[in-house]
């Protein structure tokens, strides 16, 4: 882990903590949380397996693109450094999920990452997530701020 920024993430005034990230709620209500996409995403780095919340985030924007050059621009961009054989920050899917985009990435549509996305999702909540609620990163979150 990047000792720096844990160090500065754990000491630096901390937002309220909201629903998100209060208590063992659930995946979905701390990625709701950008305190707790910030710190689940610092936990995913020590694991080396950052690909799948920058991955899940970037689906989450790429639903939002209303423009249809905007959205062949982004789904390309997703699939270069997520999906494609050799990603820089390739994702753990299975061979037909990646085909699929693949073939689907030159005529994109917003649910054409999907299938992926979910995919991802249930990886973080079933592998990633319970071990994130036993982790430093996560008590520090949980710690009251003395700044306030």
């Amino acid at each position: 882990m990047d000792g720096k920024f844990f160090l500065c993430f754990c000491m630096a005034p901390k937002p309220p903590i909201d629903e998100g990230v209060s208590g063992r709620q659930s995946l979905k209500r701390l990625l709701e949380s950008k305190t707790g996409q910030l710190a689940f995403r610092e936990f995913l780095k020590t694991e080396y397996s950052e690909e799948n919340i920058l991955f899940w985030l970037a689906c989450e924007e790429y639903k939002t693109i209303t423009s249809n050059t905007a959205m062949a621009e982004a789904a390309k961009r997703i699939y270069t450094e997520f999906v494609q054989v050799d990603a820089p920050r390739q994702i753990n899917i299975d061979c037909e999920t990646r085909r699929e985009i693949t073939n689907s990435v030159s005529q994109p549509t917003l649910s054409c990452f999907d299938k992926a996305q979910r995919m991802i999702y249930k990886l973080m909540k079933k592998d990633c997530y319970p071990r994130f609620l036993k982790s430093e990163i996560y008590q520090a979150l949980l710690e009251p701020s003395d700044a306030s």
